[in-house]
């Protein structure tokens, strides 16, 4: 069932129990932005996210307004509920983490973890062995960036609690998200035995369990929704697990619905009688002036009702396709000035509210 923006009732999360969310999308629907706003929401009841960006483009550091994240762990934010718009809890502030993966520099690290290169690894580094490495094998590739994830999922500090209460991987689009995520087929043909086969039975022991939930972002369109029905079967075929579905740039009706149903109508003469009426034609009003105001204006207001009202009832035939789904769906609202940071924070709580988090 849907959560529509705005939703004010306070309700326990969705998604108990679960460490590694992963956030997908098709190119173009804000994947990163909520990816973002949800490591925001999860902290803000005083606890600790990491989020972590595998693709290398640095849109984590431009949300955030902050210089180029390197490849080491980086506090990038502090949350409270008051800030995200909601009634204070029992915690105090959270903390948001950021890691830009490079694959590079984790190759190199894993040889070290498994094989004790130490120099060695950096000489491969300088002969350009690991891009030949990443580029051949591309399961290898997706086996580092997908078990820096796990391995911070399962990180502990000395005295045994988790390092991180929650990690969201901001992982690459829909269309090879499957693959990406499904590492121990990709490396099977690759290494049926050794430390690479090891790390993805790991690996996919995290991905499967019941501490990794995979959601889908997508817009009220109707190629990114295809695209997200496609995306949530082929994660169900790898019985990999589907969290959610975020809806995100959510317009605000314009018009109710008997003003939709009635907008194939003539209602020009209509139109033009409210357009008097509101005072257009000017001083004296006489009849003929008021037709000559407000004549220029009627084809334009009607074609843009036409073209909501088009809007409106294919936003109402992708949502009826979504929630055939049967997950819990998110509805996040267009910010019209644009994703700053305050825009950022007001996404958090919308998540908040409406169960993510």
């Amino acid at each position: 069932m849907a959560r529509t923006p705005g939703q004010a009732a306070r309700r326990d999360p969705d998604w108990e129990g679960v460490r590694l969310h992963v956030v997908s999308g098709k190119g173009g629907t804000g994947k990163t932005t909520l990816a973002a706003a949800l490591a925001l929401a999860l902290a803000a009841d005083g606890g600790r996210v990491l989020l972590i960006e595998v693709e290398g483009r640095q849109g984590v550091a431009e949300l955030f307004g902050i210089a180029a994240l390197p490849y080491e762990e980086r506090r990038i934010a502090s949350v409270s509920r008051a800030q995200l718009g909601l009634a204070a809890g029992e915690g105090g502030p959270g903390e948001v983490f950021a890691l830009a993966i490079d694959t590079e520099l984790a190759l190199l690290e894993y040889l070290e973890m498994f094989y004790k290169l130490g120099r060695a690894g950096k000489a491969l580094q300088k002969v350009g062995f690991v891009d030949f490495a990443t580029t051949i094998a591309p399961g290898v590739r997706d086996v580092l960036l997908t078990g820096k994830a796990c391995e911070a999922t399962r990180r502990k500090e000395p005295d045994g609690r988790r390092r991180y209460d929650a990690v969201v991987m901001d992982a690459p689009p829909t269309g090879r998200l499957t693959r990406f995520l499904n590492v121990n087929a990709e490396v099977a043909g690759l290494a049926r035995i050794g430390p690479i086969h090891t790390q993805a039975q790991a690996v996919m022991r995290v991905l499967k369990s019941p501490e990794t939930a995979v959601h889908l972002v997508t817009l009220l369109e109707e190629m990114p929704v295809q695209e997200t029905v496609d995306g949530i079967e082929e994660l169900r075929e790898a019985k990999l697990p589907v969290g959610g579905v975020m809806v995100n740039m959510v317009r605000p009706p314009v018009l109710d619905a008997a003003a939709v149903a009635a907008v194939d109508g003539d209602h020009r003469e209509e139109v033009a009688l409210a357009l008097g009426e509101a005072g257009l034609g000017g001083r004296p009003r006489t009849a003929e002036k008021v037709r000559a105001a407000v004549e220029p204006l009627l084809d334009p207001l009607l074609d843009q009702a036409r073209e909501h009202a088009e809007r409106v009832e294919l936003e109402r035939a992708q949502r009826a396709d979504i929630q055939q789904l049967r997950l819990p769906t998110y509805e996040l609202p267009l910010l019209g000035e644009g994703v700053d940071l305050g825009g950022l924070y007001r996404l958090a709580g919308e998540l908040k509210r409406q169960g993510a988090a």
